[in-house]
């Protein structure tokens, strides 16, 4: 078995993202809500997930996208640059392709509403619902939310309970809090 110096590695993981030879680039980035795995088509963002299993997570980029999937740190330079300057309170709304074009149109209708949700305020999930032209469907906004595909990003941290309280954040409510409290949404 020959055995790859870490350039020549890097070079080929490089050289394979600007010749467009990957259907998905990943990258494992250090935040202070954890480690996320993030990746990317050439369409835009299309995956940030919290304690990622890369196995499994590779394995699902894979069915989704393409079984040309790699760790590439390029193509998730953007991503990784506005993460780190969101987490260090220089940045309220990320500027980044993404790419939803798996999502129902529902779940596509709800995370472009999820969106425009500002910094630092919150919504609940039926008023969410209502802003999605579809008022009394509090609960698929939930389901919603819980698969966002693009948590931090898409902010799904922004959206709470009808009583005002911190519910249901697939990454758990302490990353939830710890956002809300980053973005001064909580006191």
């Amino acid at each position: 078995m020959t055995l790859v110096s870490p350039d020549l590695d890097l070079r080929f993981r490089d050289a394979a993202a600007r010749e467009h030879l990957l259907d998905v680039a990943y990258d494992l980035v250090d935040t202070p809500v954890g480690k996320l795995l993030v990746a990317a088509t050439e369409r835009g963002l299309c995956r940030i997930a919290y304690d990622a299993d890369p196995d499994r997570e590779l394995d699902s980029l894979a069915r989704m996208f393409g079984v040309r999937v790699l760790q590439s740190g390029r193509p998730i330079e953007p991503a990784r640059r506005q993460l780190d300057e969101y987490f260090e309170g220089k940045r309220q709304r990320f500027d980044l392709a993404v790419d939803l074009k798996l999502l129902a149109d529902f779940n596509r209708r709800v995370l472009r509403e999820l969106a425009r949700v500002p910094y630092g305020e919150v919504v609940t999930y039926g008023e969410l619902a209502a802003r999605a032209a579809r008022p009394r469907a509090a609960r698929a906004v939930g389901t919603v939310m819980n698969r966002n595909p693009l948590p931090i990003v898409l902010p799904c941290h922004r959206v709470i309970g009808a009583n005002g309280k911190l519910v249901g954040y697939a990454g758990g409510l302490g990353r939830k809090e710890t956002l809300l409290q980053l973005e001064g949404a909580l006191l």
